[in-house]
């Protein structure tokens, strides 16, 4: 078991960066696929502390806009609407321990290595 977890979508191409990213230098994530298995509400909310953000910080606004999710939602409801709608979560999310970065660009990932 790894103790580096990426959030990937395997159809978004900085996704794939960032795991080809992580793979070049030896690690081997383990791969969650957040559109197939969601983060809940409470994984969705320690991922953000371990982000150092707020929920508004990782909405991607045309997948929002899309599934009908304000923005003006308070943070437990937005991240309940971001559990419900995992498409728009930024992605991707790599953790490890008690940090965790966006790969975007997948080079931010490799400060928390």
């Amino acid at each position: 078991m790894s103790d580096v977890t990426i959030y990937h979508n395997p159809r978004c191409s900085k996704s794939r960066q960032t795991l080809e990213l992580l793979q070049s230098r030896g690690i081997t994530p383990t791969v969650v696929e957040y559109l197939k298995t969601p983060p809940s509400a409470a994984e969705l909310k320690a991922i953000l502390t371990k982000l150092g953000k707020g929920p508004r910080d990782i909405v991607r606004s045309k997948e929002a806009a899309e599934a009908g999710i304000s923005k003006d939602l308070d943070g437990d409801a937005l991240i309940a609407a971001l559990s419900a709608n995992p498409t728009a979560i930024e992605r991707p999310i790599v953790v490890k321990g008690d940090k965790a970065r966006v790969g975007r660009p997948p080079e931010s990932v490799l400060e928390i290595l």
